[in-house]
């Protein structure tokens, strides 16, 4: 699980939205009306703004200085109101400009388990005018709060003992690009330049600022806080969450391996806000009471580290259940065997068996483990035993405690308690150990039904035991067990799903809402102007309704030209995340001089420092710039894509990820068109030597399928994996021909052969898959009509009716999403590529003429090999 993506789900039942929508909501009751401070009247003489999680007070004609050392102040639900009423009254009286956290559960979601250890505990910021005030008021408020307390900001320099931080960073909203091309906050170095604002969660004083004398006694205390006094010595990071981290060490005594788990005071809340240290200690007491049991790990000790608590534990060895899909699953297979879906199912059985049993030891002691998941299961290295880890939500039966931290996957019902937590949990990993895709229940619970009915089809499972687990999962309700199909339409019914999918994406829209039109992934509140993108908001779903031939949505194209007279500042420029993907999509739309007004925009940015990528960077920039003098006459921005040209191949050698989007993918692609213009035999070298940058990053595996190596994991996608690769070959050797490159884009087809995704979604999912194998050029098994079609028949899995439309859910599945690249309208685009030969595309990536005729219904082709064709 990607853990910036459940403090989202709570302000919408069906949508990602920001959590200050949320709070803002005094009256629904969930977000707790806001703070006094908050809806107290402004003062004469002050102006009041509202930016996502802050809202921020400052003297109407006080001028901040850019950048400077700022005070931060942390609280806990409990002191918060009186801490903030404090230093609210001390900077009103004395003109001082200053930020805050406007409600109890804005502050809960910031100090939360998953929520970012870069921000967490960050309640009050306050801006000093100058060294000489930094130092007054920090003093006069670590005297005004002394005693009270807050989480420790990670980020920062602890002031004293109290909840008093400070750091040197930026004042205002400047941006700059990092090493990886992303827009960042910036501040100014000794220079003058734009450099990235160091927030991650640890504390930095840029290299040219010198600290004032203040601070020496505060770092001296910092610096005075080692490890060598613990007993143990730590040998790994496990990983990390905003509660602590979770360690591998040695007893220095005894030698023994064991792993340490981390509690900080105040952070790291639950549900029921509790934080990680009381966590810590609900661990060590459940486990002292299921001591001697062999499926779960025994205490080593407790000691404390400066205000850090710590857990150390048994080692266990084996490896998460999780991973063992990778292994074992048949289903990442294109054509599994009957004999392979035979033995994979009497292991699943077996391995189901131990973890019921392991439940059951564990409620025989009368304790309740209350978040029973994937990873939470240890697989012995033999296969023989499961052990079960983390019991810092688990609870004695008699203490009726809800459910506070769950996987989202095999999260309980709220009405659920006990046993029956537990109970849930084991239903969801029956279903799961087939197809593991119980998060979307959180959409649906009568998904459950509908992913039995599919395990049933595909493996030799008894359905009573699929049966079972989702009565258990619907709990006696009668939902889903209606004769009706599940789905309103199939996915590959084409135009019938392209007709729901639309109806899907346009009843989703919010058009009173100045932020996006359509609902999409989390990136639409990452970033200035996130909702208007290519890749995330209105700008893609535009595009991919016109380009499948669904119905046009004119109030969105109106409400896109409302949002782009005035771009936000700090927008950025790419393609997939910015201006130039609008700008292009508008041109698509008819509405070509506003389509020029942002290409100028974007020719007004520096560019040195952005990176040469497809999805922010300046391929992406190129691509568009380059189209947009095609179809406008602006022959500027022909020059400006050749400026981009240079550029990208200068920095292409420098990137340090591969595929279409963040890698020389998609430097390649911009190569490669260019080429086509000019006719420079030039580009298309540096476009291969970019491809074999791409290939070289990339690993077969033992079944000959070729996928980008990203150290810990493999990746066929489309986005980040060897499908955008293969996309971008196919097109070189439309060209040139290379041995290297036909062998590749063959071992790449078949990579995107597996018969299972975690994810819909286009960049990161089948539809990618759909998209990819509609259109290569690739001869030889894989690309045939049935196989397009089994890719098809998959997205059935992930998808889940909305308002009696067809939908699909974006990243990690907890919420639906219509954008491009992770929801509904990218898999209507692939969907519509597969029904039209190839011809409904990506943008600069138009069908190619096939090596053979692939017809679809109501299609008809005869193409050469290697001819391009361009949209009729």
């Amino acid at each position: 699980m990607m853990k910036g993506y459940a403090v989202y789900c709570d302000a919408d039942r069906h949508f990602y939205d920001a959590p200050y929508r949320l709070s803002e909501d005094a009256d629904s009751g969930r977000g707790g009306a806001p703070y006094d401070a908050a809806l107290a009247p402004v003062p004469e003489g002050w102006h009041r703004h509202r930016s996502g999680d802050w809202l921020a007070l400052r003297p109407v004609d006080h001028r901040l200085p850019a950048q400077g050392w700022k005070i931060h102040v942390s609280a806990t639900l409990g002191n918060a109101e009186s801490v903030l009423a404090r230093v609210s009254e001390y900077c009103l009286t004395r003109s001082i400009a200053f930020k805050f956290v406007p409600s109890r559960y804005l502050l809960h979601t910031r100090n939360a388990k998953y929520a970012d250890r870069a921000a967490s505990g960050k309640f009050i910021t306050v801006y000093p005018a100058d060294d000489e005030q930094f130092r007054v008021i920090a003093e006069d408020l670590a005297e005004l709060l002394a005693g009270e307390p807050g989480p420790y900001i990670l980020s920062d320099l602890r002031w004293g003992e109290g909840p008093v931080y400070v750091r040197y960073g930026s004042f205002t909203r400047r941006h700059c690009y990092d090493d990886k091309g992303e827009l960042c906050p910036a501040i100014e170095d000794a220079d003058g330049r734009l450099v990235p604002d160091p927030r991650g969660p640890a504390f930095r004083i840029p290299e040219w600022v010198t600290p004032p004398d203040c601070l020496r006694p505060h770092l001296e205390a910092r610096s005075a806080v080692t490890v060598t006094e613990i007993p143990y010595t730590i040998e790994q990071a496990l990983h990390f969450s905003n509660g602590g981290g979770v360690y591998i060490a040695r007893d220095r005594a005894t030698g023994e391996k064991v792993v340490l788990k981390e509690g900080r005071p105040h952070a790291g809340l639950a549900a029921d806000g509790a934080d990680a240290v009381a966590r810590l200690r609900r661990e060590q007491t459940a486990l002292e009471r299921l001591s001697g049991l062999p499926c779960t790990p025994e205490v080593r000790g407790t000691f404390v580290l400066g205000d850090h608590h710590f857990l150390a534990m048994e080692f266990l060895e084996g490896k998460p259940l999780n991973t063992f899909f990778a292994r074992r699953h048949p289903l990442i297979e294109a054509d599994p065997t009957p004999e392979r879906l035979a033995e994979y199912t009497h292991w699943a059985l077996r391995v189901y068996r131990l973890v019921e049993e392991a439940v059951a030891a564990v409620h025989s002691r009368g304790v309740v483990f209350n978040d029973l998941h994937l990873f939470n299961i240890m697989v012995s290295e033999d296969e023989s035993a499961v052990a079960l880890l983390d019991f810092e939500a688990a609870a004695h039966i008699d203490e009726g405690r809800r459910q506070t931290v769950a996987n989202p996957a095999f999260v309980a019902p709220a009405d659920r308690r006990g046993f029956a937590v537990d109970r849930y949990a084991l239903a969801c990993l029956r279903l799961a150990l087939f197809i593991p895709l119980t998060s979307l229940f959180a959409l649906d619970r009568k998904k459950a039904r509908h992913l039995a009915e599919i395990t049933a089809e595909q493996f030799p499972v008894d359905r009573e035991f699929l049966d079972e687990a989702v009565d258990e999962i619907l709990d006696g309700t009668g939902l889903g067990r209606s004769a009706a199909p599940y789905l309103p339409v199939a996915p590959g019914d084409w135009p019938r799903s392209r007709d729901s999918m639309a109806a899907a994406v346009l009843a989703s829209a919010t058009p009173d809402r100045e932020d996006r039109y359509f609902p999409g992934d989390i990136a639409q509140f990452a970033a200035a102007g996130g909702g208007l993108t290519f890749g995330y908001g209105t700008a893609g779903v535009l595009y991919a309704l016109a380009e499948t031939g669904a119905p046009p949505c004119p109030a969105a194209e109106e409400w896109l030209l409302r949002q782009t007279k005035e771009p936000e500042s700090g927008t950025p420029i790419g393609f997939y995340d910015g201006l130039a993907g609008v700008a292009w999509t508008l041109d698509r739309l008819g509405h070509s001089e506003r389509a020029v007004e942002l290409a100028e925009l974007t020719l007004r940015r520096p560019w040195e420092d952005i990176a040469p990528d497809l999805h922010g960077g300046l391929a992406g920039v190129g691509l568009a710039l380059d189209a947009l003098a095609t179809a406008t006459g602006e022959a500027k921005l022909h020059d400006a894509a050749l400026r981009c040209a240079e550029l990208v191949a200068a920095a292409t050698p420098r990137l340090t990820r591969a595929g279409l989007l963040y890698g020389a993918s998609g430097a390649a692609l911009l190569l490669v068109r260019l080429y086509e213009r000019t006719g420079d035999s030039a580009l298309l070298d540096r476009a291969a030597e970019a491809l074999r940058q791409d290939l070289a990053r990339c690993v077969r595996s033992a079944g000959g399928t070729l996928q980008v190596d990203e150290g810990w994991r493999t990746m066929p996608y489309l986005g980040a994996g060897s499908a955008g690769i293969g996309m971008v070959l196919d097109d070189y050797l439309a060209h040139r021909t290379d041995a290297q490159f036909e062998e590749a884009r063959r071992e790449i087809v078949q990579a995107a052969q597996a018969t299972f995704y975690a994810q819909p979604g286009l960049f990161r999912g089948a539809a990618g898959m759909v998209l990819y194998l509609s259109r290569t050029t690739t001869p030889g098994p894989g690309t045939a009509p049935a196989d397009v079609r089994r890719q098809i028949d998959a997205l059935a899995r992930h998808a889940v009716p909305y308002q009696g439309h067809l939908a699909f859910p974006g990243e990690q599945m907890m919420r639906l999403s219509m954008d491009l690249a992770t929801g509904t309208a990218g898999c209507l685009l692939a969907l519509g590529s597969a029904a039209t030969d190839g011809h409904a595309q990506l943008p600069f990536l138009p069908p190619l003429r096939r090596p053979m005729s692939r017809p679809q219904p109501g299609v008809v082709t005869a193409h050469r090999p290697h001819e391009r064709e361009e949209p009729s």
